[in-house]
């Protein structure tokens, strides 16, 4: 029996069509001005002579491209076939089945009305993948089929346990420095795997003493929600006295965690809540009523850590290995 295939795809740039996939159990791609596709001969040489009639002015070389995306999510896809969706917004990857044809959805979304249904099956963090899997799924393309990588998005769907070969995370080891996205997947899963529980508080620790700041971690049991205690002085008895939370986990915090820090609060005390995953939109909100508290989700960590490496001591550097390079910057006014 053939393995199912694999497809992934995008929501954008930006995720902007990401509510749209999870809210709407569906993947869609965009080019509005390409109207109905299920008018059009179902020929690869159909698709394209469509795409150069609406956007004349894209060159020979993008014209098979763009028109190639479109007639695979018309054509290729079929009921049955997995997809692969790398969302943007909450830095995880959901796996589901395809369960409907090709339609056009206009009143559905006016930016991505070329629709598939889909079945959400699992959703996992981004660290559960190997650096070659995240890689091969960052494809600059909307719309592609998942193949070096496919056994381990399969497994992960099943709870079989995965060993990616090392030969293939080195093979994409100096493409994947190329992307800020793929540093930070990097620097989140080592430290992930690398510090669990109280090594990781241990980290945030040491984080702040190269920003400056004394930091002293408290003790495993007892602590009483507050796990590192930093000050600027010496003697840490000059405000601002901060108290910090740290999280290992991968998925969000909500606003209970929050509430909690606050509660540990007294006499002009700041908190700190530090975590590896998300913050959920309602401790958000808590969190800007409450102007002695101050979020760090997993995308800003890895900015502060980026920020302050060279600060670090040998131990951690070797635990998270980074070197410096130099990327293009993007044009004035786009995005990265």
């Amino acid at each position: 029996m053939a393995e199912q295939i694999i497809w992934g795809i995008h929501a954008g740039k930006t995720g902007d069509a990401e509510s749209l996939f999870t809210h709407q159990n569906c993947v869609a791609v965009g080019w509005p001005a390409m109207g109905d596709l299920s008018g059009l001969k179902l020929t690869r040489e159909a698709f394209k002579a469509r795409y150069s009639e609406v956007f004349p002015t894209k060159s020979a070389g993008h014209v098979p491209v763009a028109a190639g995306q479109l007639f695979r999510f018309v054509q290729e896809i079929k009921p049955g076939d997995l997809v692969v969706f790398p969302a943007k917004l909450d830095r995880t990857v959901r796996i589901g089945r395809v369960t409907g044809g090709y339609a056009h959805r206009p009143d559905a979304s006016k930016a991505y009305p070329n629709q598939r249904s889909v079945e959400w099956l699992k959703s996992f963090p981004r660290t559960k993948f190997s650096q070659g899997a995240l890689y091969e799924i960052g494809s600059a393309l909307s719309l592609f089929q998942v193949k070096n990588f496919a056994d381990e998005f399969r497994a992960a769907l099943t709870g079989e346990a995965f060993v990616a070969p090392v030969s293939e995370d080195e093979a994409v080891a100096a493409v994947v420095m190329e992307s800020e996205q793929s540093t930070e997947d990097f620097v989140l899963k080592r430290l992930a795997h690398e510090f669990k529980g109280h090594a990781l508080e241990h980290f945030v620790a040491h984080l702040l003493e190269a920003m400056g700041f004394r930091a002293r971690v408290t003790k495993k049991s007892g602590d009483g929600g507050v796990d590192i205690i930093a000050h600027k002085d010496a003697l840490g008895l000059e405000p601002p006295i901060i108290k910090v939370q740290v999280k290992s986990t991968e998925g969000s915090i909500g606003e209970p965690e929050v509430k909690q820090l606050k509660g540990n609060l007294s006499g002009g005390e700041k908190g700190l809540l530090v975590t590896l995953g998300t913050i959920s939109p309602k401790a958000e909100l808590f969190a800007r009523t409450v102007p002695d508290i101050r979020l760090i989700d997993g995308e800003n960590l890895v900015k502060l850590i980026l920020e302050h490496y060279e600060q670090f001591d040998s131990r951690y550097r070797a635990a998270v290995p980074l070197k410096r390079v130099y990327l293009p910057a993007p044009p004035e006014g786009e995005g990265a």
